[in-house]
């Protein structure tokens, strides 16, 4: 029951896409300008120990800053429908609160997945290479997809918690800019500030920015001892499981008591 509940409101939100593909757009529009400005303009300029391209460091980092976006777009698609009384619609109806949420979980999913693909094509394109197989190539992409699956509950939570458009839209583009530059998705930690490179490096973004460079052979710059920097892949993976239980047990509750009481 839950299951094609959740397949019916997917879709349902899917086929709105083709009303709005101005959404399909602001996905893929900002990693796009960043591949072309950070990897291709500034390529030559920028300059990482031991003279590797700045280019194969930095796609991972887009692809982790693709996977934030998620957030925003989670977030300010569950505020419209708050404020339009169609969570209050669906919670007439004779559904559970769950399929609800998942769908739009999934939905923006989907989306940013075609964001991951049209950065990945314009990198390809500008010379960036996967020197691995295929397998670790997959496994990069899936933990990219798990840190997205991650935003868009916290961004779902976000949504439900603060409901007005312009507070949403503030934490969104915080979201975005401090997870993409207070981790090492773009920056050698090297040159930060000691108690800012301990932040950085324990950054979900950052330890999956890492397990990706690893996984397709890219260059790596994190240096020190510490577990997130030498184990980065179990360490993002136990991290995102958790904080991904935690964002949607709130969520649900969260929905939950909104509902009754707009009821």
């Amino acid at each position: 029951m839950i299951f094609t509940e959740t397949i019916a409101l997917t879709g349902r939100r899917l086929q709105r896409l083709r009303r709005s593909p101005g959404e399909l757009l602001a996905v893929t529009l900002t990693p796009v300008t960043m591949v072309f400005v950070l990897g291709y303009l500034l390529d030559k300029t920028i300059v990482l120990p031991g003279g590797v391209g700045y280019l194969d460091f930095m796609m991972a980092g887009v692809g982790a800053q693709v996977a934030l976006t998620c957030f925003g777009t989670s977030a300010i698609a569950m505020s419209d429908d708050l404020r339009g009384g169609m969570l209050v619609r669906f919670r007439s109806l004779p559904i559970k609160r769950i399929p609800v949420l998942m769908a739009q979980s999934l939905c923006d999913l989907l989306l940013t997945a075609a964001g991951m693909v049209v950065a990945s094509g314009v990198g390809w394109f500008l010379g960036w290479r996967i020197h691995t197989g295929f397998l670790p190539a997959l496994g990069g992409f899936c933990l990219l997809l798990m840190l997205t699956f991650l935003m868009s509950w916290a961004g779902i939570l976000a949504g439900l918690w603060f409901r007005g458009p312009s507070t949403v839209n503030s934490l969104s583009g915080l979201v975005l800019v401090a997870g993409s530059f207070l981790s090492t998705a773009f920056v050698p930690p090297d040159g930060l500030p000691p108690w800012l490179r301990v932040l950085a490096s324990w950054s979900p973004v950052s330890t999956v920015a890492t397990t990706c460079r690893r996984l397709w052979g890219n260059p790596v710059a994190d240096s020190g001892s510490s577990l997130a920097v030498v184990h980065p892949a179990p360490v993002a993976l136990v991290m995102m499981s958790v904080l991904l239980a935690v964002a949607m047990i709130f969520a649900r509750h969260v929905f939950g008591s909104t509902s009754e009481r707009a009821g």
